[in-house]
């Protein structure tokens, strides 16, 4: 499957797996749906058929809150039948709303307490460079994420060890639970904070396929490599896009079918996921 495919495929997932659970954090899944498509079908070397195998590569979701749009990848690429998101958010399912490895192949890590998947993707990357494995870790975390303190430690200690087997991919929305990342914690300049720690830094359209394909095969000049991502929380769905209240709320009723028609008008018409929908006299109130 092509990466725009599969893009296109996550994003209604996560809209029907959200609004199947009444779950929050729409916004934030899909910021990083068409990372994670690039990922996932141009650059990581895994097998959904052994999902353990030691010679794979290794993605951790630091900002673990969205772990719907990794569900739905692993799903759609084949990890495990698509059937079972349905019980996403719901009680008793292997599919909580912070990402969670219980039970669910492919993924790596439980996480959720924001910084901790950034460290430990670190440790796994020292890890494989200690066994000798010729394998990489990508990690994707949040802007507002970077506000905590063991992220700074992070930044520090992966040039220290030489870790050019380690990519950090910043999902840079400028939105974070209470407000714009810029008021919350003013004047973090990412780029420069990475680079002057040694890493090898670059910054692209993160809904840019080719953009986001080009940065993770670049050079990495033998340190861990920084991709700053620019992105807009709750891309794909136009009534949700750069809205802070899609953080917490889960599109029910009339939002819902806007969020489901939007994304299939965009499939029908042939657009790209990475464009708004073209058919405005359908949705009326859907587009802005």
């Amino acid at each position: 499957m092509d990466s725009l495919t599969l893009a296109h495929n996550v994003r209604i997932d996560v809209i029907k797996m959200v609004h199947d659970g009444f779950a929050p954090h729409v916004g934030s899944a899909l910021s990083i749906v068409d990372i994670l498509a690039v990922l996932y079908s141009e650059v990581m070397h895994i097998d959904p058929k052994k999902p353990k195998d030691n010679n794979r590569d290794r993605f951790v979701l630091s900002k673990g809150h969205a772990g719907a749009a990794v569900y739905a990848t692993l799903a759609e690429c084949g990890f495990f039948n698509k059937d079972k998101l349905k019980t996403y958010y719901q009680n008793g399912s292997v599919f909580s709303g912070h990402v969670s490895h219980k039970g669910i192949p492919g993924i790596e890590a439980s996480t959720g307490s924001l910084g901790h998947g950034f460290a430990m993707s670190c440790g796994m990357a020292m890890a494989l460079k200690l066994q000798e494995i010729d394998n990489k870790v990508y990690v994707i975390v949040g802007d507002g994420e970077l506000d905590e303190g063991q992220c700074y430690e992070t930044i520090i200690n992966a040039p220290k060890y030489g870790l050019d087997n380690f990519t950090v991919i910043v999902d840079r929305n400028r939105l974070q639970a209470m407000g714009k990342c810029e008021d919350i914690v003013p004047s973090f300049d990412i780029e420069n904070e990475f680079k002057s720690h040694g890493f090898t830094v670059i910054t692209v359209d993160g809904h840019d396929h080719k953009a986001l394909l080009d940065a993770f095969n670049a050079d990495f000049e033998g340190r861990p490599k920084c991709i700053v991502a620019n992105t807009i929380k709750g891309k794909g769905i136009s009534f949700m896009e750069d809205n802070l209240l899609w953080h917490y709320k889960s599109p029910q009723g009339e939002m819902y079918d806007k969020a489901i028609a939007e994304l299939e008008c965009r499939s029908e018409n042939g657009c790209s996921a990475t464009v708004g929908c073209v058919d405005k006299k359908r949705f009326k109130g859907a587009i802005r």
